[in-house]
């Protein structure tokens, strides 16, 4: 079983790219029964995050770079040609690393955050749900969650859980130096907002103000840190009264547009206002950063704050590094070993019908045998086959764990004609 890993991150492609690719829900469950129409796609599952949009799959032979990009052009309405440009792969062990370093949130933005593992398991359960994911992918995904909570526990990568929220409160702090005194709006009651939420009020931030398009999810949040809500229709009306906005809608267009804003600041007479964009599609209009007085800032700006999270956090990514190498050849052995033992037991088998069908082709002609020249004869064509199998299996066994394995594996099969 080969296993691929396609996709682009916050560090191949930018946001507006990573927009263009992103599947909501809808799309994502089209995409995955799509996925499991076409040929040579064994299993599969899609991720898809702010900053990362990635396609797990597996076949029985090599998966070609060409039918992962053909899937994606055509299930994103995008050319070939536009997305090959921003995209990574990884195949086999190297596929299995990637994964394991996501679960573990090595390979995100801000290494440590938790989020990401539960996005995981999100893709995971909906990939399931839709009859795109068995054995051999679901295993690796059991594994990937399994690391993920061993380097929880024995590093310090998960002390102080930074995330691109977290990321944006550090960012508004840098620009305010406090928060005490400002009016913070949340636009958006998903998980990025609520942890905003959580931050600014660790921050220091006491008046802070909720809307959503679901009003029982808007009460919902607001109660979980003594926030006001302001009715959603109505937070543009509203805007003028504050001082920092941190959108994480999940709206396919722009909520707030510059011809809005341009009225906003003017109501506030051009007090400075800071927003933070961290949906993906992007709530705000971009352009609305040229207005005077306006300081936006989207995911992709985050990095300052990102590399200094990084920084503080190498000694905990080395230990977290060292276990996922431990991992992945664990896994990789495992997979290995499981993968030649069918080979084994059916050349073992093929043998041993053979043997046995030339045994009762030529038994008529031995004549009547006594008991003992029966189990001499047994015995002797049962040690010839073990002695013509010793070889190939002694081969099998060694090339398990060497880069030529699959290669090894298939011309033995191929050899002894085994279909099975």
């Amino acid at each position: 079983m080969r296993f691929s890993i396609t996709g682009v991150n916050h560090r191949t492609a930018p946001v507006e790219v990573r927009e263009r690719l992103a599947f909501d829900e809808p799309s994502l469950s089209a995409a995955l029964v799509e996925l499991k129409r076409r040929p040579g796609f064994c299993e599969g599952m899609i991720l898809s995050t702010c900053n990362r949009v990635e396609l797990a799959l597996t076949c029985e032979d090599k998966i070609e770079a060409g039918a992962v990009e053909e899937f994606l052009a055509d299930t994103r309405k995008v050319t070939r040609e536009w997305v090959t440009q921003y995209l990574y792969r990884f195949e086999d062990d190297a596929a299995i690393r990637h994964l394991f370093r996501v679960a573990a949130s090595l390979d995100s933005m801000v290494v440590g955050e938790p989020q990401i593992l539960g996005q995981l398991k999100t893709a995971y359960a909906i990939a399931k749900e839709h009859g795109a994911m068995s054995g051999f992918l679901d295993g690796l995904l059991t594994r990937a969650f399994n690391v993920a909570k061993r380097v929880r526990s024995e590093t310090d990568i998960g002390e102080n859980a930074v995330s691109v929220s977290y990321a944006a409160v550090e960012l508004a702090k840098e620009i305010f130096g406090t928060l005490a005194d400002k009016k913070v709006m949340i636009v958006g009651a998903g998980k990025m907002s609520e942890l905003a939420a959580r931050h600014l009020r660790r921050s220091g931030a006491t008046q802070i103000f909720v809307t959503n398009r679901t009003h029982e999810r808007a009460v919902e949040m607001a109660q979980l840190f003594e926030g006001k809500i302001v009715e959603y229709t109505q937070f543009l009306s509203f805007l003028p009264e504050v001082d920092i906005v941190i959108t994480s809608s999940g709206a396919p267009h722009f909520i707030m547009v510059r011809d809005d804003m341009k009225k906003v600041m003017a109501a506030r007479r051009n007090k400075p206002m800071f927003l933070i964009d961290i949906a993906v599609p992007r709530n705000i209009e971009p352009s609305v950063n040229e207005l005077d007085n306006v300081f936006l800032y989207d995911i992709d700006d985050l990095q300052k704050v990102v590399a200094t999270n990084v920084a503080g956090r190498k000694q905990s990514a080395e230990d977290a590094e060292a276990i996922i190498r431990e991992e992945v050849d664990r896994m990789v052995a495992r997979l290995k070993s499981r993968e030649v033992v069918p080979t084994i037991v059916g050349l073992q088998e093929q043998l041993e019908h053979m043997r046995a069908s030339e045994l009762a082709r030529m038994r008529g002609k031995f004549g009547a045998l006594t008991a003992e020249q029966e189990q001499a004869l047994e015995a002797l064509t049962k040690s010839l086959i073990n002695k013509v199998a010793h070889g190939p299996i002694s081969e099998l066994r060694r090339h398990a764990s060497e880069p030529d394995g699959h290669q090894f594996i298939a011309t033995i099969r191929k050899v002894f004609r085994l279909t099975n």
